[in-house]
């Protein structure tokens, strides 16, 4: 592949509407206040640009922004790689191990998943995160990964110049406008006075930075601890949820067969290498894959049939006596059902009354499944499926499948 790919490309312009969207447009509020407000604060009150060391603080702050900046765009732009439209392994005798996806009109490659957001297969994809409006996933990994290490150190570091700053000026001399703080304190004295004033705007902002600078560092910092660990065990998180289902299967049958995850090398260094190289571009193609010894290549999306079979097999069929909207937390189906909705990113499933779905999955308030179409069809490859309350159905009376999904009976 060439290098090129690897570097932003603006020529398809369609990439920059990523943009518009709640996600980026937070994260990047985010940044920029965080960035200007620490240099402000730095240079204007606590360690001004006229010592060695107010420079080099000045400077490490524009770098962690840079830094910031670059992986984020990297991650958001360049994409987690896409399985391309109507693929087909080269021997077609392998189509028989490869779930087909109806909307790419092609095979799905081992470790690829579709997903609706972006409308692809995605390559490796571990989740669509909405703060780059992308997935993550083959290509952009390891830019993903080193966003959420740097995000906060750099918060950190900011953290440090809003308290020292507010600190300082605190015990120093700070104008509220209808009264002074005046105390002694010279060692935080700065020589010559400060141009521009601390008042109470700049404290306001200072502290409104704070927050956002801490908030940041917790919830990313607790992101990059979750994708260290699914780099250093070379498994996505859809991944860990098919090894997961994958021995539940082994165990409800009781077959006596072994599950073992295909892409875990064995070596945390190994497993890292694969994502962290010194290219900056992951190790394969994203379609062929490095495998653990006494494994082949279609270990995982073997397991992946055998659980889709399994699921058809304890799918059951309900019939809707309530219409539902297809509101996330809707009010008028209960106090329980409306603080009991699923947290996940997956769409809720409007309802008519006498609509037929097939659950796979429940919860004790909450169901999953596909609608059935008895008479007018959806376009071709579309598949309407997602959450619905459970007291808007009931079972249907010719139904063939188990009485109860797996799923249901944990009523997790």
């Amino acid at each position: 592949m060439a290098k090129l790919d690897w570097f932003i490309s603006f020529e398809n312009l369609r990439e920059l509407r990523r943009l518009c969207h709640w996600g980026p447009l937070i994260a990047l509020g985010v940044i920029i206040i965080c960035s200007i407000v620490a240099v402000l604060d730095s240079i204007l009150w606590y360690w001004p640009l006229d010592s060695p060391g107010g420079s080099l603080n000045f400077l490490t702050l524009i770098n962690w922004t840079v830094m910031i900046l670059y992986n984020y765009f990297n991650a958001m732009f360049i994409g987690p790689g896409f399985v391309p439209l109507g693929w087909r392994p080269e021997n077609a005798q392998d189509c028989r191990f490869l779930q087909y996806c109806k909307v790419c009109e092609g095979y799905k490659a081992p470790r690829s998943h579709h997903c609706r957001k972006c409308n692809r297969c995605v390559m490796k994809m571990d989740h669509h995160c909405p703060w780059i409006n992308n997935c993550c996933g083959h290509r952009n990994h390891s830019s993903f990964t080193l966003f959420l290490l740097l995000a906060p150190l750099g918060c950190i570091h900011a953290s440090y110049i809003f308290i020292m700053t507010m600190y300082t000026q605190l015990y120093n001399r700070i104008s509220f406008g209808w009264n002074s703080v005046k105390i002694d304190m010279s060692l935080t004295r700065r020589d010559p006075a400060p141009i521009v004033p601390f008042g109470i705007s700049a404290f306001a902002v200072t502290l409104f930075a704070l927050g956002l600078a801490l908030g940041t560092t917790i919830a990313v910092g607790m992101l990059f601890c979750i994708q260290m660990k699914v780099i250093l065990r070379n498994k996505t998180s859809i991944e860990s949820w098919i090894e997961e289902k994958a021995k539940d299967r082994i165990q409800y049958y009781q077959t006596g067969e072994t599950f073992i995850f295909p892409y875990d090398l064995g070596s945390r260094w190994r497993n890292f290498r694969q994502v962290f190289t010194g290219s900056g571009a992951p190790e394969g193609d994203g379609i062929e894959w490095r495998l653990r010894e006494g494994c082949h290549r279609y270990t995982l999306t073997v397991e992946q049939l055998k659980q889709k079979a399994d699921k058809r097999v304890r799918s059951v069929r309900y019939r809707a006596v309530e219409d539902f909207s297809g509101a996330c937390c809707p009010l008028t189906k209960g106090i329980r059902t409306f603080f009991t909705t699923p947290c996940t990113e997956e769409p809720r499933m409007k309802l008519q009354n006498g609509d037929l779905v097939l659950a796979t999955r429940g919860l004790k308030h909450w169901m999953y499944g596909d609608k059935i179409f008895e008479g007018d069809l959806p376009p071709e490859g579309v598949r309407v499926r997602g959450w619905f309350p459970r007291r808007c159905v009931v079972k249907y009376v010719s139904d063939t499948g188990s009485d109860q999904s797996d799923d249901e009976k944990k009523n997790r």
